[in-house]
């Protein structure tokens, strides 16, 4: 059970850090659990703004835990597995706090996922970006509604099919992906300091309602993130995902 979530409040803003030392990969506990502190911050009257973050310096997340995934035997736990992230995105879908993500390193298949939910987005120069899942032999499905809702679906079939590539952190502003790009961590956060406080002193009635705004039409992701999480449950245990999950590196 490694890893950790962390939740800290302070002046009516709420920082969520995760953390797993195999370069902050998720496995389904830790999903479940960001998923859960997402869902308890959006809760707290006194928080007004959410900050997402993760630890350590060169990857904010290489997404799917490979050593969870070679474990995986039946398309139940597949789909089971999935779900994580299915949830994740809904936690912050249906958040009514506004949620800004700091992405200050690599960012690999649900790790775009997750940059992708979030309603404000900043990175620094290292934050490149690659969705991995068809060169594992499974494809972004669950995580591809929230990315091609940001990045479009041109750009979304780029990163989708050339799964091996990695994209820059300036290709990712430029398609929408982050608002934001910096030379460096420094930048960064002091960039994400700034605007949560700001947005922490706003109307939190007219955030909600901005948010509420931002998510319009989105009410059937419920139902389709889990129609996708079973698309990839079923392929994850099929003999050519699994040897190429055992063959590759996570980053």
């Amino acid at each position: 059970m490694e890893g950790s979530i962390t939740l800290s409040i302070d002046k009516h803003i709420a920082v969520i850090t995760f953390s797993h030392p195999v370069h902050n990969s998720m496995p389904g506990y830790l999903l479940s659990d960001l998923a859960a502190h997402i869902k308890k911050a959006g809760e707290n009257p006194d928080v007004h703004v959410i900050v997402l973050s993760s630890g350590g310096d060169r990857t904010f997340c290489a997404g799917a835990s490979f050593d969870e995934l070679i474990t995986i035997t039946n398309s139940e736990d597949g789909k089971k597995f999935f779900l994580g992230f299915a949830h994740v995105i809904n936690a912050m879908r249906k958040c009514p706090k506004i949620i800004i993500c700091r992405v200050h390193g690599k960012a690999i298949g649900g790790g775009v996922g997750i940059a992708a939910a979030a309603d404000y987005c900043m990175a620094t120069n290292y934050g490149t970006i690659k969705l991995s899942e068809l060169a594992l032999g499974i494809g972004p499905f669950v995580i591809g509604p929230a990315v091609e809702r940001k990045i479009g679906l041109s750009a979304f079939s780029q990163l989708a099919l050339n799964a091996t590539e990695w994209q820059t952190a300036i290709w990712a502003k430029e398609k929408g992906l982050y608002h934001e790009v910096f030379d460096s961590i420094e930048q960064l956060d002091a960039y994400v300091d700034e605007l949560s406080q700001r947005l922490a002193a706003t109307s939190s009635s007219a955030l909600l309602a901005l948010k509420q705004a931002l998510w319009h039409d989105t009410q059937h992701w419920d139902q389709l993130l889990e129609e996708r999480a079973g698309i990839s449950g079923r392929l994850v245990i099929t003999e050519a995902s699994q040897k190429a999950i055992r063959e590759s590196k996570i980053v």
